[in-house]
C-alpha cells in the first residue's frame, strides 16, 4: 500500500510539473503560414480613413496603395503556399489597436500607412519599407501659420495611437514651444478640428495631409507646413512579432514586386494619377530615396 501510494503522489507531481509546459504549448501562438494553409484566408487590417494608403471609396469598398500592395502580396503567397485559393478577409483596425489585433491573431498584417522605427519594433516586425515621409501640419491658409515656429503657444491636434504626439510633445520641449496637443481618435476628427477652428493646426505624416487637404470640398483653404519634425521615415507593412517565416514570405514576395518592375506602375496610380472618389491627383513622384529603397530592399532596424 505504501509503495502503491508512493507511485500515486509521483505520478501526481510529475504531472503538476508538466502542466505549466502544457498550458504554455495550447497558449504559444500558430504559425501565421500554417494558419493561412488551414483557412485558405488571410486577414489584412485596413483603415477607412488614410489615403491614399488604405480609405474607402465612395461605396465603402476598401482601397488603396497599401492595400494593392498586399492585394499582390496575397497572390504571391498563394503560389508559395502552393494552394489553389486564398481568400482575404479585411479587418478594420484603429492607430489605437493595430498593436494589440496583430498581437491577438485578429489580423495577419496590417496594410495601411505605420511608420517603422524603434519604439514601434519593440512590440511589432515590419516588412521592407514601401514609402517614406515626415511629418508636418496642415492648417488653414487663413491663419498664416507655415512653420513649426508658428505654433508656439497654440492648440494643435493628432491622432492618438501614433508616434506623432510623442516627437511633437519632444520638440515642443526642445524649442521651448508651449505647444497644446490635442489627441484624437483617427485622422478625420483631427483634420475637422482644423478645417472648423477649434484647434490651430493638424499634426500628421505629411503625405497622409497632403491627401485629406486635396479631397477636401476646397483644397485651396489649407496650406501644409514649410518645415517637419524631423527627417523623413519609412512605412512598412506592419507584422505580428516572433514569427519569422511569415515575415520572410512577405518580404519575399515585396522583394519581387519591388525588383521585377511592378512597384513603378502600382505607386503611380496611387500618387501621380487621379484617384477616387474625387479624381484628385496627389502630384507626388516618386523620391530618389524611395526609388533606392525598392532598388535594394533591406530590412530597417537591423
Amino acid at each position: 500500500m505504501m509503495a502503491r501510494g508512493w507511485i500515486t503522489k509521483a505520478c501526481l507531481g510529475a504531472l503538476l510539473m508538466l502542466a505549466p509546459l502544457a498550458t504554455a504549448s495550447a497558449q504559444a501562438p500558430v504559425s501565421t503560414l500554417d494558419r493561412i494553409v488551414e483557412t485558405g484566408t488571410l486577414r489584412i487590417g485596413y483603415s477607412p480613413d488614410s489615403a491614399p494608403f488604405s480609405y474607402l471609396d465612395a461605396d465603402n469598398s476598401i482601397i488603396g496603395y497599401s492595400i494593392d500592395l498586399c492585394g499582390r502580396v496575397a497572390e504571391l503567397l498563394q503560389r508559395q503556399l502552393g494552394l489553389a485559393e486564398l481568400d482575404i478577409a479585411y479587418v478594420r483596425r484603429t492607430p489605437s489597436d493595430r498593436v494589440a489585433l496583430l498581437k491577438n491573431g485578429d489580423i495577419d498584417i496590417e496594410c495601411v500607412a505605420s511608420t517603422n522605427n524603434a519604439e514601434r519594433r519593440n512590440s511589432v516586425a515590419f516588412s521592407y519599407p514601401h514609402f517614406m515621409t515626415a511629418v508636418q501640419f496642415v492648417a488653414l491658409k487663413a491663419g498664416g501659420l507655415s512653420a513649426l515656429a508658428d505654433l508656439k503657444g497654440r492648440t494643435v491636434t493628432s491622432t492618438s495611437g501614433t508616434t506623432v504626439i510623442g516627437s511633437l510633445n519632444a520638440v515642443s520641449r526642445e524649442r521651448n514651444l508651449n505647444i497644446a496637443v490635442m489627441s484624437t481618435p483617427d485622422h478625420e476628427t483631427g483634420f475637422d478640428l482644423m478645417a472648423t477652428g477649434r484647434v490651430s493646426a493638424f499634426v500628421m505624416d505629411g503625405i497622409l495631409l497632403a491627401a485629406m487637404a486635396a479631397n477636401a470640398e476646397d483644397p485651396g483653404l489649407f496650406m501644409l507646413s514649410s518645415d517637419a519634425l524631423g527627417p523623413p521615415e519609412p512605412y512598412g507593412l506592419m507584422l505580428r512579432h516572433d514569427d519569422a517565416p511569415f515575415t520572410d514570405a512577405v518580404n519575399a514576395a515585396l522583394l519581387e514586386i519591388f525588383t521585377q518592375g511592378e512597384i513603378g506602375a502600382i505607386y503611380e496610380k496611387w500618387f501621380t494619377m487621379p484617384i477616387p472618389p474625387h479624381g484628385v491627383n496627389l502630384h507626388f513622384p516618386m523620391s530618389d530615396a524611395l526609388a533606392a529603397a525598392f532598388a535594394a530592399p533591406a530590412v530597417v532596424g537591423d
